[in-house]
């Protein structure tokens, strides 16, 4: 099988030949995912720079290594700003043409992976860029329709953007909010279910009934949210933090139902040595991924060493194959 081929078979609970590290995709994006701004800018920045993303977002490159924060929120007067607010327009050609660009560039190296459009910050994390995560959680209860406006204009981008991913050919998609803290989940279920599960299904439908599979990236603690998850019709879901989920829970609520993609300590992979890496790379493929549904990973993006995230990577590789030993049997050939 060719990696998309053995990832289909993961993703199925099906017969896949090994377990992957990593979801093979080729990522395109439109210009603003990645908090770009019209005039430029971006986390590529030296530490110390500002921009405005095409949201208003002012953005500040504080730590090397690490993405910047949001510093400047333009729907901080909420929600009486939202009268006078410039939405950006999902049909701007500053914004999308380079969709078509990065697809055809895509194809022609001729590549066996999925082309994957990025919906980064869907919906909750864009939200709170444009308000204020503090403020945004008190309008949940004191100004719900405003919000619910608020989430539904976000939303109504998402699915400008997505009819542009859909021309381009993408085969998957990439959702993303982080809902979850270590202990729980950031906002109630309720409330999520009420205001955020309405938006998200929107867009999951379209992606659906095209025939797209959809990859849904959310940090923290998440079990009590896997239900919804898995309603939802996400394929895929990551990043399964180790240190803030029961993973054998994680595993029995997932199995047969939705695939994962993750779990490996990331605090293991940046402190190392590889020996311990390739242990708990070869715990983790057995614990998550004997009956199917697991593409291992770290739990989280990091600046590690690359030469620990290549011990990863090889012990992925060596103890993948299926059929899988446990980690107290020699392992087969890779």
């Amino acid at each position: 099988m060719n990696p998309k081929e053995n990832a289909l078979e993961v993703i199925r609970f099906g017969a896949p030949e090994r377990v992957p590290f990593g979801v093979p995709c080729r990522r395109i994006a439109y210009l603003g995912c990645d908090h770009q701004g019209y005039a430029g800018g971006g986390h590529h920045l030296p530490v110390g720079s500002k921009w405005t993303d095409i949201w208003g977002t002012v953005w500040r490159r504080e730590h090397e290594g690490v993405m910047g924060f949001p510093r400047g929120c333009p729907l901080a007067d909420f929600p009486g700003a939202m009268k006078s607010y410039e939405w950006p327009d999902p049909d701007d050609e500053r914004l999308v043409s380079q969709i078509s660009e990065q697809a055809e560039a895509a194809r022609a190296e001729g590549l066996d992976v999925f082309l994957q459009g990025a919906h980064r910050d869907t919906l909750w994390e864009k939200a709170y860029m444009l308000v204020g995560m503090e403020d945004l959680m008190v309008f949940l209860y004191t100004e719900r329709e405003a919000v619910r406006e608020l989430f539904h204009r976000i939303m109504d981008f998402q699915l400008g953007i997505a009819k542009h991913y859909t021309a381009a050919g993408v085969e998957m998609v990439a959702l993303g909010d982080d809902l979850g803290m270590q202990s729980g989940p950031l906002l109630p279920p309720d409330i999520v279910g009420e205001m955020l599960v309405p938006e998200y299904r929107r867009l999951c439908e379209f992606h659906r009934s095209g025939g797209r599979l959809i990859h849904f990236h959310s940090c923290g603690n998440v079990v009590q949210l896997l239900e919804t998850f898995i309603d939802l019709g996400i394929d895929i879901l990551n990043p399964v933090q180790a240190t803030a989920n029961d993973l054998d829970e994680f595993r029995r609520i997932t199995q047969g139902r939705m695939a994962i993609h993750g779990a490996v300590d990331s605090d293991v992979i940046v402190d190392g040595p590889p020996e311990r890496i390739r242990a708990l790379v070869r715990e983790r493929i057995w614990q998550l991924g004997r009956n199917g549904g697991y593409f291992c990973g770290p739990d989280q993006g990091m600046p590690w060493p690359a030469a620990h995230h290549e011990a990863a990577r090889e012990a992925a590789e060596e103890y993948g194959v299926y059929p899988l030993k446990p980690p107290e049997e020699p392992a087969g050939d890779a």
